[in-house]
C-alpha cells in the first residue's frame, strides 16, 4: 500500500497533458465547496465566508499544478465575495471585504507555494529514485557480466589442468594437478555462493552444509558423516567467507585423507561459534586414526595445512592442529569475529 501511495504521489500533478480537462474537475471542486457552505450556512457562525473554499484550492494545487490552483483560489474568491461577504450579492468593496480579501489572497498564494515546493521536492526524490534503481540494475549486471567472465576464466584454467595432466606420468605430480583442480573448482563455488551483488553480510549455515556436501561428493566417501554445529546468528563479508570456507574445506580433506585412509567408517565435526573472548571459533574434528606421535605441523610437508595456516595469518588469526579429546584429530581457526 505504501508503494502505491508513493507511486501516485510521484505522478502529480495529474493529467499535465490534458490542461482542459484540470480545469474542468477544478470547477467542479470550486462548485462542491460552494455547495457544502451552503449546506452548513444557518449552523456557522458569522465571518467564516472562506471555510469550504481553502480545500477546494488545496486540492486543486495537490492534484492538478499551480495553474489550476491559482484558478480555484481567483474563483472560489469570487464566489465567497459575492454569496458570503457582507452585503452579500454584490460586489461591493468596503473596508471590511479588503481584509477579508487580503487574508484570503495571503492564505492561498502560501497553501499553492507549499504544495508546489512539496511537488518539486517530491519530483527531485523520484528522479533520484529512478537514477537509484537505475544504477542498481547496472552494478548488477555488470556483477553477473563479472560473475560470468571469473567462472570462464576458473573453467579454462581447469581445463588447462586437465589437459596437463594427461602428459603427466609421475605419481606425486598427477597427485599435484588433481589437488590443483580441486581446489580450482572449490573456489569457484565459493565465490559463486558467497559473492552478493547488493554486498550483504552472509549468513553462513546453509552453505556450510553444501560446502561439505560437496567436498564429501568430491572424495567419494559415502561412509562419512560431517555433523554441524553452526551459529545461527554468525554473519560475515565475503571477504572473510571465502578464506574461512577453504580453511574448512581443507581441514575436512585433511581429515578424510589421513583420518580414515581406505574404508574407515567414521565422523566429521564441524563447529563454528563466537568465544567467549569474541573471537570466531572454528572446529573441524574427526574420530579417525589421529595424528602421528611426531607430527609437527610447521614441519610438516602436507599442501593443505600451510595454505590454511596462510589464509589464517590473511585473516589476522592462527590456524592449529592438535589430536582430538576422544581420539582423532581436531583442526582449530581463531579470527576476529
Amino acid at each position: 500500500m505504501h508503494r502505491k501511495n508513493e507511486r501516485f504521489v510521484e505522478r502529480l500533478p495529474l493529467i499535465p497533458e490534458r490542461p482542459g480537462l484540470a480545469y474542468a474537475v477544478t470547477t467542479l471542486l470550486c462548485m462542491a465547496a460552494l455547495f457544502a457552505r451552503l449546506v452548513v450556512e444557518n449552523v456557522l457562525p458569522t465571518g467564516f465566508p472562506f471555510v469550504s473554499f481553502f480545500p477546494a484550492v488545496i486540492l486543486s494545487s495537490f492534484l492538478f499544478g499551480v495553474g489550476p490552483g491559482i484558478y480555484a483560489s481567483v474563483i472560489c474568491g469570487l464566489i465567497s465575495w459575492y454569496f458570503f461577504i457582507p452585503p452579500t450579492m454584490t460586489f461591493s468593496l468596503q473596508a471590511n471585504t479588503i481584509v477579508a480579501l487580503i487574508f484570503y489572497a495571503v492564505v492561498c498564494a502560501t497553501d499553492i507555494a507549499l504544495v508546489n515546493w512539496m511537488q518539486r521536492a517530491n519530483y527531485s526524490l523520484a528522479v533520484e529514485r529512478e537514477k537509484s534503481r537505475a544504477l542498481a540494475e547496472n552494478r548488477e549486471m555488470l556483477f553477473r557480466e563479472l560473475q560470468h567472465r571469473v567462472s570462464n576464466n576458473i573453467q579454462v584454467v581447469a581445463a588447462l589442468i586437465s589437459l596437463q595432466r594427461r602428459n603427466v606420468t609421475d605419481e606425486a605430480a598427477c597427485k599435484a594437478l588433481d589437488e590443483a583442480y580441486a581446489r580450482l573448482n572449490l573456489i569457484g563455488k565459493i565465490g559463486r555462493a558467497l559473492y552478493d551483488p547488493n554486498g550483504q553480510r552472509l549468513g553462513v549455515r546453509s552453505f556450510m552444509e553444501t560446502l561439505t556436501e560437496d567436498i564429501l561428493e568430491a572424495s567419494g566417501r559415502r561412509d562419512l558423516a560431517v555433523h554441524l554445529n553452526v551459529d545461527e546468528e554468525i554473519t560475515f563479508h565475503p571477504d572473510t567467507a571465502v578464506p574461512l570456507a577453504l580453511i574448512v574445506a581443507e581441514a575436512i580433506s585433511n581429515a578424510i585423507e589421513h583420518g580414515f585412509p581406505g574404508s574407515d567408517r567414521g565422523t566429521i565435526a564441524v563447529d563454528l561459534h563466537k568465544s567467549d573472548a569474541g573471537k570466531l571459533v572454528l572446529e573441524v574434528a574427526d574420530d579417525g586414526k589421529g595424528l602421528p606421535a611426531d607430527f609437527q605441523p610447521e614441519r610438516g610437508g602436507n599442501l593443505g595445512l600451510r595454505i590454511a595456516t596462510a589464509l589464517a595469518q590473511q585473516l589476522g588469526g592462527a590456524f592449529s592442529m592438535t589430536p582430538g579429546a576422544r581420539g582423532g584429530a581436531r583442526a582449530m581457526l581463531e579470527i576476529p569475529a
